[in-house]
């Protein structure tokens, strides 16, 4: 997309050219600008501005389909155009019944919550109505009762109406389901274990109260991971539904694209077309720098070259090794778009051949390097004149 955008713009100055806007220096020759031509710029920053739109598009759709490859694997089945439209059709149509069910599963999901928390409430009201609950319905008074190093031993202090009020929470900060609760319940007993000593009361009455929660847990335990296993069900097939339905919406915007793209080529079919319509001649000096422009192009821009000569001449035959090109034979649209061909192919061989004489030279000064570096080691190794060899 970007080469796309590039194109356009460097191709500007040509169009110009051809046009006659730019005078002999490069300038522009307002003189030549009628009112036809006068907003092509207009009209190809517009084509610019269309392709980034599209390209910003194209990138998203791509992320999409790139996160998709990565998380499903192929498994070597391929399908056809006609079937990625079936099933995209699919998709969209299933689109509402997935909004629906989505609804109904999580209404349905919400009533066995508060059944759970119903039978959850029970449980605490058993808990907190037994003659021993007494010590941990409010939270300790750390002050009153002079417990300087509470904070010290006890990380997250706990009781049972902080529980209470967390359960009735409607600000998004209530427990998310019976395990976080039961593991308060615990924490309150726990706390009191570890600050009391064993054989201290509250520590007794702690002990016998969590023995008594575990029990009552116990029951309900097979139901909390009946719930548990539900709800994963439930996400794994909700995470379906919405992958599904991006799938529809990325399969939709790449159309979109595609309808883009098209429109955007049809609108520089125009633009080439109008351009062509109002051309200059190309003088008899350009017409042979074009010639020996084209003499120097690569066998593949050549073949190009060529096509272009084709398409305005039926008769044209580029089958033998050498062919005569006659400039004075061709229009005026074929001279100018041979000439931006040429302009572009060259430029592209040009920067080709600077960079294999940079890799040239480079490997030259290794090889000097190299070979400077093996003498030294040579003489390094060379025994010494001074030494007597019968000593």
């Amino acid at each position: 997309m970007k080469e796309l955008d590039v194109s356009i713009r460097n191709t500007t100055p040509d169009i110009l050219d051809c046009l006659g806007m730019r005078d002999p220096v490069g300038g522009v020759n307002t003189a030549q600008q009628s009112a036809p031509t006068f907003n092509f710029k207009d009209h190809v920053d517009g084509v610019v501005s269309k392709v980034d739109e599209i390209e910003e598009k194209l990138n998203g759709v791509t992320q999409f389909y790139s996160s998709l490859t990565k998380k499903q694997p192929n498994n070597g089945k391929g399908g056809s155009a006609g079937k990625d439209k079936e099933r995209e059709k699919q998709q969209f149509v299933s689109y509402k019944r997935q909004q629906q069910e989505a609804a109904k599963r999580e209404s349905t999901s919400a009533k066995r919550m508060q059944e759970l928390m119903r039978q959850f409430s029970t449980i605490l009201r058993q808990l907190t109505q037994h003659k021993w609950a007494w010590p941990f319905m409010q939270p300790v008074d750390v002050k009153g009762l002079e417990l300087d190093d509470y904070y010290e031993v006890i990380d997250k202090p706990m009781d049972f109406s902080t529980i209470r009020n967390k359960m009735e929470s409607k600000d998004g900060n209530g427990y998310k389901n019976v395990r976080e609760i039961g593991a308060d319940v615990r924490l309150v007993f726990k706390n009191a274990m570890t600050y009391n000593e064993e054989k201290s009361d509250v520590h007794v009455m702690a002990k016998t109260l969590l023995a008594k929660f575990e029990e009552k847990w116990y029951q309900l335990l097979p139901k909390v991971v009946e719930e548990e296993t539900i709800r994963k069900e439930e996400e794994a097939e909700a995470h379906r539904d919405m992958q599904l339905v991006q799938e529809a919406a990325n399969a939709k915007l790449a159309r979109d694209i595609s309808n883009e793209l098209y429109e955007v080529d049809m609108h520089l079919d125009e633009l080439r077309e109008l351009v062509v319509q109002r051309c200059r001649k190309m003088s008899a000096e350009e017409k042979k720098k074009l010639g020996t422009g084209l003499s120097q192009l690569s066998p593949e821009d050549l073949n190009k070259a060529l096509d272009i000569i084709a398409e305005k001449n039926p008769n044209f035959e580029a089958t033998a090794e050498e062919v005569d090109i006659d400039m004075d034979a061709q229009t005026e649209s074929t001279l100018w778009r041979l000439k931006i061909l040429v302009k572009e192919g060259l430029e592209v061989k040009a920067k080709s051949s600077a960079t294999k004489a940079a890799n040239d030279n480079s490997k030259r000064k290794r090889e000097i390097c190299d070979a400077l570096a093996k003498t030294a080691r040579k003489r390094s190794k060379k025994p010494s004149s001074n030494i007597d060899p019968l000593s």
